[in-house]
C-alpha cells in the first residue's frame, strides 16, 4: 500500500479509498453519538443545511462546534455527549473541518471517517479490501492539524504492520497545538476531558462509514 497523506485543499481527484480524518474532535465525538445509541449522522454541508434538516425534522440532535447556538441541541465534545441518550436518534452534525473532508471525497468508493478511537477496526476495514490506493484527508489546518497526522500515520502503518506501536503517535497528538487549546479552553464548547477522550485508543470496535443516501451523506457504523 502506498497512502498518500492530502489536506482537503490539495484533493484534486477521486481517490478509491479515503480515510478522512478528525481527531479533536468531530469523528471522536461521532464514535460517541454512536455508542450513545445513535442510528446515523448526516454530514451536513452548512450550519444553514443543518438548522433546516433539523426544522424538518424536529427528532433530529443537531451539533456543531463552538458554543451553544439557536438551532442546535448539542457541541462538538464527546466529553459534552458522552452522557446523552441518542438511542435510535438521527444526528446532524457540521463541523469546521471533519464534515467538510468527508463531503469533498463523498464520490470515493469507500469513505471512512477515523479517529483514534477507531483506530484498529479502520485499519481492518482497509486490510481486507487489499486496495493500493489509499488517500488519507488530513482535516485540520489544511492539512497541517498534527494529530490528524498523526492518527493517519499510525492508522496507515497498522494495515501493513499489525503490531504498531501507538505511543509515539499518540504523544504527537497529545503535543499538538489542537490539544493545547482544548486543555487550555481556547475553544469554545470544548471540556476538560475532551483531550484525553480523543486519545483514547481504540474505544469502540467499530469504523464508521459514510454513504450517499438521496441527496444526503448519512454516517453510520461499520464491521
Amino acid at each position: 500500500m502506498d497512502p498518500r497523506f492530502l489536506g482537503i485543499p490539495e484533493l484534486t481527484d477521486v481517490p478509491s479509498v479515503a480515510v478522512v480524518v478528525d481527531v479533536m474532535r468531530a469523528y471522536t465525538v461521532a464514535a460517541w453519538a454512536f455508542a450513545q445509541g445513535a442510528e446515523k449522522i448526516v454530514l451536513a454541508e452548512s450550519l444553514d443545511d443543518a438548522r433546516s434538516l433539523k426544522a424538518r425534522h424536529p427528532d433530529w440532535v443537531t451539533l456543531k462546534d463552538g458554543p451553544p447556538s439557536p438551532g442546535f441541541d448539542a457541541v462538538n465534545s464527546p466529553a459534552l455527549l458522552r452522557s446523552t441518550d441518542l438511542t435510535g436518534r438521527t444526528v446532524v452534525q457540521k463541523t469546521t473541518a471533519g464534515t467538510v473532508g468527508a463531503l469533498a471525497v463523498k464520490d470515493a468508493s469507500l469513505v471512512l471517517c477515523a479517529s483514534f478511537v477507531v483506530a484498529e477496526a479502520t485499519a481492518r476495514v482497509v486490510r481486507t479490501r487489499a486496495s493500493d490506493d489509499v488517500t488519507f484527508v488530513i482535516t485540520g489546518e489544511e492539512g497541517r492539524a498534527e494529530e490528524d497526522l498523526a492518527c493517519a500515520h499510525y492508522i496507515a502503518r497498522r494495515i501493513t504492520e499489525p503490531s504498531t506501536d501507538p505511543t509515539d503517535y499518540l504523544e504527537r497528538a497529545a503535543n499538538s497545538a489542537a490539544a493545547a487549546e482544548l486543555s487550555q479552553g481556547v475553544r469554545e464548547g470544548s471540556h476538560p476531558d475532551d483531550v484525553p477522550l480523543c486519545l483514547e485508543l481504540d474505544r469502540f470496535p467499530f469504523a464508521m462509514r459514510a454513504t450517499q443516501e438521496d441527496t444526503l451523506m448519512i454516517l453510520r457504523p461499520y464491521t
